[in-house]
């Protein structure tokens, strides 16, 4: 193996072969981290409803899904669903649907916290405003719960960022798959999984550094 060499690296390699793949996980962090908090949502309400026939399932599917490697769900979905329905589904897809789903159940658990963190006070009071039990979670509890748990669902955003990256495992062209060919192309693959290594470093820093300032400014808010 001869000395790394990362004078090859320039902004023709950047815009050919990273920012395609770049663009892909922002899309999918952001797509899975809207759609994993609304169905999260609806996982924590159904938990905390006290009914048996809505609590038992999101258990279930909660306990389930974060019993389970990502990556083994992201496999399990490519591979088995075309069997399924007899046609083949595209890895951005297949990537796309699997984090919202595995994505879900841990929002649900954020979710959860954050509602059960909201005085039971502030329910009486909106009960005692005739409020019903959708409005009074709507008006009244879950945006004070959104409002306690933002920097943990941002943290969990910037994990499901990192997460981003198992979907090279099922060829769909992510952040990873662009250093990655572009190693290969140029016979460099040490190093753009290096630079891959160092891009992922400083997004995922930059974001933790501004969660943390946001922490510290809803403290003072508090």
């Amino acid at each position: 193996m001869g000395a790394l060499d990362f004078g090859f690296f320039n902004w023709e390699i950047f815009s050919n072969f990273v920012l395609k793949g770049l663009l892909f996980s922002i899309q999918l962090t952001i797509i899975a981290t809207l759609g994993g908090v609304f169905f999260g949502t609806l996982l924590a309400l159904m938990r905390l409803s006290g009914r048996k026939v809505l609590v038992v399932p999101a258990t279930i599917y909660v306990n389930g899904m974060r019993s389970v490697p990502l990556v083994m769900v992201i496999l399990w979905f490519f591979l088995l669903v075309p069997l399924i329905i007899g046609r083949p589904v595209g890895a951005e897809y297949s990537a796309i649907i699997t984090f919202i789903a595995f994505e879900a159940a841990y929002f649900s658990e954020i979710m959860r916290a954050g509602i059960q963190s909201i005085p039971r006070g502030q329910v009486y009071a909106g009960q005692a405003l005739g409020m019903s039990y959708g409005q009074n979670m709507r008006l009244v509890v879950l945006p004070q719960a959104f409002r306690n748990m933002l920097p943990v669902l941002l943290t969990q955003t910037i994990i499901l960022f990192q997460d981003t990256s198992l979907v090279y495992a099922i060829g769909a062209y992510d952040l990873l798959k662009g250093f990655s060919t572009a190693g290969k192309i140029y016979g460099r693959p040490e190093e753009t999984y290096i630079l891959a290594a160092v891009f992922y470093f400083v997004i995922c820093y930059t974001l933790s550094w501004l969660v943390k300032r946001l922490q510290n400014r809803i403290a003072i808010i508090r």
